[in-house]
């Protein structure tokens, strides 16, 4: 399998970056453009586009697919043809953003412009001219691709680029682990651990889960000097399911004892993904809601109107950055409310959705939302669900802690931490 190349567009949908499309003619990363672009502007709504479009090619014989993602004002492509599994491609756009993300943090149109030279570097050693995927690393791009600080720009510029790179390393893949650099030192060695989880879930009109899924992932920042060599034990890892883990996991420990035994990368990366799955004697175990959403939606002629009351079902947390949002159906002209604990209240003329924001929920508090909205469509067809989203900070649904830490190969004693974060994005039938 292999990826006929990259495409990245700005807000307009015109393409600031590409890669060579050497196999291809001209034409070809233009039809993946248009197709888009036509996808894009034939759709009432963004989001309901595929996210692999159907691009015929230049001949009938040879069609192809736009595999496509969106991450804040940009749109990333991956053309692709042949007996290609798309979920390849979806998984190169993820790796490839979050090169870019560490390389220049805040992506947009003007970042990458000023920073051309170093996008297609990392173009050119993270996609080979057939497609195929090579240094994904970060550690190991970081020997290649210098990351760009103003003190690079000024020495390229004035024609001194020699001396811009002299703090890299003289031999990329010095170390015999991909994943590390040699020779790394620090004066605290300490190691970082952030879990985080997000409970996606459909809830009945009667309060109770349909369906429930905690999604989980462990992100780490090693600071630890030498070669370490780990073994990490969480609690409650037997409700870890369907994990998948960086290359530097040692599988079979941890398909044996469940535990987590590795040599970390230097830096931030993902230690492991997983599905939690709390262990009950249910054949169907549903993870617990953390709210209560009264609702009252009342249809009339040309309009309507909404009463809600929301309250936490938390004893000592406070839900951060909830948002409630109903989409109003075709037609809908506006909406006037009135929301109590100074939320605030904003109606989309665009998308044709009203929106509730509370900038915390606190466990003893009921919040309120009461008001009407119009509609020219003579019956409105509101949509029959909510969709919630929030965060709790310092919280885990799965409860996992770090048992122990062992180090190995080095003589030092690291400094450990772990925080929790949890998100949600419900979906709450009426």
């Amino acid at each position: 399998m292999a990826i006929d190349g990259l495409i990245i567009l700005d807000h307009t949908g015109r393409p600031i970056v590409q890669s060579g499309f050497h196999s291809f003619p001209p034409a070809y990363p233009l039809l993946h453009i248009d197709a888009l672009n036509s996808a894009l502007a034939n759709s009432p709504r963004p989001n309901d586009v595929d996210p692999v479009i159907y691009v015929p090619g230049l001949n009938l014989e040879s069609p192809g697919a736009c595999c496509h993602v969106k991450r804040g004002e940009l749109r990333y492509l991956c053309p692709v043809s042949g007996d290609m599994d798309p979920l390849y491609a979806f998984a190169f756009l993820q790796t490839f953003i979050d090169i870019l993300h560490e390389y220049f943090g805040h992506l947009s149109a003007e970042t990458l412009k000023d920073n051309f030279d170093v996008v297609y570097q990392l173009l050119e050693e993270t996609l080979d001219s057939g497609g195929h995927p090579l240094t994904t690393s970060s550690n190991a791009l970081r020997d290649i691709v210098l990351p760009p600080t103003l003190l690079h720009k000024v020495l390229s510029v004035a024609g001194v680029s020699g001396l811009a790179s002299s703090s890299t390393n003289s031999h990329p893949f010095a170390s015999p682990i991909p994943w590390r650099k040699a020779g790394v030192r620090y004066n605290n060695n300490e190691i970082y651990f952030d879990v985080i989880e997000i409970l996606e879930a459909i809830v009945n009109k009667n309060g109770q889960p349909a369906a429930s899924t905690v999604w989980g992932k462990v992100d780490s920042n090693c600071k630890l000097s030498g070669t370490p060599d780990l073994l990490l034990t969480f609690s409650n890892a037997q409700s870890l399911h369907d994990c998948s883990f960086h290359p530097c996991v040692r599988l079979q420990r941890w398909s044996r004892d469940r535990v987590l035994s590795f040599v970390p990368p230097d830096g931030k990366f993902k230690l492991m993904d997983y599905r939690y799955a709390p262990a009950t004697a249910s054949a169907v175990a549903q993870t617990s809601i953390p709210f209560i959403l009264r609702t009252g939606v009342t249809i009339d002629e040309r309009g309507g109107s909404i009463d809600l009351t929301l309250s936490s079902r938390l004893t000592t947390r406070t839900m951060e950055n909830v948002v409630v949002e109903l989409y109003l159906g075709e037609g809908a002209t506006g909406a006037s409310c009135l929301a109590s604990h100074n939320a605030s209240w904003t109606f989309n003329s665009k998308t044709q959705t009203l929106v509730w924001e509370l900038k915390s929920l606190s466990p003893s508090a009921n919040y309120t939302l009461r008001g009407s909205f119009n509609s020219a469509a003579e019956v409105p067809r509101p949509a029959r669900a909510f969709h919630i989203r929030f965060e709790i900070p310092q919280h885990n649904y799965s409860a996992i802690r770090i048992e122990q830490l062992k180090l190995t190969g080095e003589v030092y004693k690291p400094y450990k931490g772990m925080r929790g974060t949890s998100f949600g994005n419900i979906e709450w039938r009426w």
